[in-house]
């Protein structure tokens, strides 16, 4: 009883909204664009679409999504909690209901075509891709996921000495030739390919966000009078940490400033007027979290 009540305190109703929104995205991304044309969705979305072409009809996509992703989740569920487990079979049950409805109950015809992109192969990919990559990477950022492969990849990737982006990647491109044996075609798959392109684009635009900021590393020894500058220029947070050069055993001031990449030229030049010398390193970062002043 203290278990049932520890998990149901972890779980949310926002994230089961967002991951109501993300089943449907999905589903529609899959059966509207990608099915219709006869291409292929990546991981175990994949499979279940070549099984269900090449299985009697009432084995259909929903049917394999369930069967193949619910058992990958709960094998993995010592490796990944019992709350993520929970959201994901979620995710996919509400993704397999809304892709049943679509292609069986309403009156929407998806069988030789897509009903927005027609037979354009291209179209359906790209559509498709960021339709279902944008349902993807909702149900990532609130907790679950879409599909089973990744528990997979989680579980055996570091056994075989792999990452698990790689993982993926290679259990991809497998299905894909695959999928070009059985149909004697490289083309369905090709542009399968591409669908798998813009999805996984779309996912890290969605976890990470759209408008990705900049973490500028400074390295100076006129950090008063930057630091000065760029508070007064930008009024955002500054963190100092003091360093020391290895070659010039010098005592040096390594500036950590944040900015959005339309402020990095403007950053740059009130650096080099105050110190030319001055180290400059810049990265891309997704998600801040916390108030200004907390990085002062």
């Amino acid at each position: 009883m203290k278990l049932l009540k520890t998990i149901l305190k972890n779980l949310s109703i926002k994230n089961f909204i967002a991951l109501t929104i993300a089943g449907i995205i999905n589903a529609f991304g899959v059966v509207v664009f990608i099915a219709p044309v006869n291409l292929y969705d990546s991981g175990i979305s994949g499979t279940s679409m070549i099984l269900s072409q090449v299985t009697p009809h009432f084995l259909n996509l929903s049917i394999f999504l369930l069967v193949l992703n619910i058992p990958l989740f709960i094998f993995g569920l010592k490796k990944q909690g019992v709350t993520f487990t929970i959201y994901a079979i979620y995710t996919v049950f509400i993704y397999s209901i809304v892709a049943w409805l679509i292609t069986d109950i309403l009156p929407i015809d998806v069988s030789i075509m897509s009903p927005l992109a027609g037979t354009d192969l291209f179209l359906c990919a790209l559509f498709g891709g960021l339709i279902s990559g944008a349902g993807s990477g909702l149900a990532i950022r609130f907790g679950g996921a879409m599909d089973g492969i990744e528990v997979l990849a989680i579980i055996f990737a570091k056994k075989i000495g792999i990452s698990v982006g790689t993982f993926v990647m290679i259990y991809n491109v497998v299905l894909y030739v695959m999928c070009g044996l059985a149909i004697k075609s490289w083309i369905l798959p090709l542009y399968s390919i591409v669908a798998y392109a813009a999805a996984l684009k779309t996912v890290d635009y969605i976890i990470e966000g759209f408008d990705r900021s900049k973490a500028a590393i400074i390295i100076t020894s006129k950090a008063d009078e930057i630091c000065k500058s760029l508070s007064e220029e930008f009024e955002n947070g500054i963190t100092l940490i003091e360093a020391k050069g290895y070659y010039s055993n010098s005592e040096k001031t390594m500036i950590y400033f944040v900015v959005n990449r339309f402020q990095v030229g403007k950053m740059r030049t009130i650096i080099h007027s105050i110190d030319r010398k001055a180290y400059i390193s810049i990265a891309d970062i997704a998600d801040i979290f916390g108030a200004k002043s907390e990085v002062n």
